[in-house]
């Protein structure tokens, strides 16, 4: 049994729970209101600026050429595709460039980013990973389920069910998990015992992404 079989069972439990939430599930049946989808549009172009350091640590700490090839080019593809591909989108909400680099980050994507720049400064290169996976497994799973449930009318809602439960992200989302179980399988006890802590930790962090969109969270003061 792989690392990633031993996860199984937690991670299904929080995919449940993200495809239970009511903002996921009126994503998913086109019913969502925009406003707390401009909202996710706008934190998420925050959280990918991050997301690409992390990237940027990965290459760094990477063990060998093939691992740090991989980070860097997953950092290239943020930064120079991705990005563009996100103001392109934000686009068609109304969003334009300035109101995205003008997004403050809420307490819950602060709190997200933060731990994921943090465990890859101070951590190990398993540590890392096991931080990163589930932001990829979590999004390849609501993307394939939903899709599986049918497809929503509303064009914007079917493009972003439509990009994560594709081919292409459900390849790197096996990538990941495929790194993971070749890194834990090298791992000590207390090693594997602290990579189902970090995943689980941004599991949670994950659903609370979706909660915090769905409120439109902001600061207290």
């Amino acid at each position: 049994m792989t690392f990633t079989d031993e996860l199984r069972e937690e991670a299904d439990s929080h995919w449940s729970a993200i495809l239970d939430h009511p903002m996921v599930r009126r994503l998913g049946d086109g019913t969502l209101e925009e406003a707390p989808f401009r909202y996710w549009v706008r934190q998420d172009y925050i959280y990918l600026i991050e997301y690409g350091r992390v990237f940027a640590l990965g290459a760094a700490k990477a063990p060998d050429l093939e691992r740090m090839g991989t980070f860097a080019s997953l950092l290239d593809s943020t930064v120079n595709t991705e990005m563009d591909l996100h103001r392109s989108y934000a686009a068609e909400f109304g969003i334009d460039e300035d109101e995205l680099a003008a997004t403050e980050p809420s307490p819950t994507t602060r709190a997200y980013t933060d731990f994921l720049v943090r465990t890859a400064s101070h951590g190990t290169f398993g540590d890392l990973v096991a931080a990163l996976l589930p932001c990829m497994w979590g999004f390849n799973e609501t993307g394939t389920r939903l899709a599986a449930r049918g497809m929503p009318e509303h064009k914007q809602y079917a493009a972003w069910i439509e990009m994560y439960a594709g081919e292409e992200f459900t390849e790197l989302t096996s990538w990941c998990k495929d790194l993971m179980n070749e890194v834990a399988a090298e791992a000590s006890d207390a090693e594997r015992d602290r990579y189902r802590d970090l995943f689980g930790t941004s599991a949670q962090y994950e659903y609370l992404f979706w909660d915090a969109a769905w409120k439109e969270e902001g600061w207290p003061l």
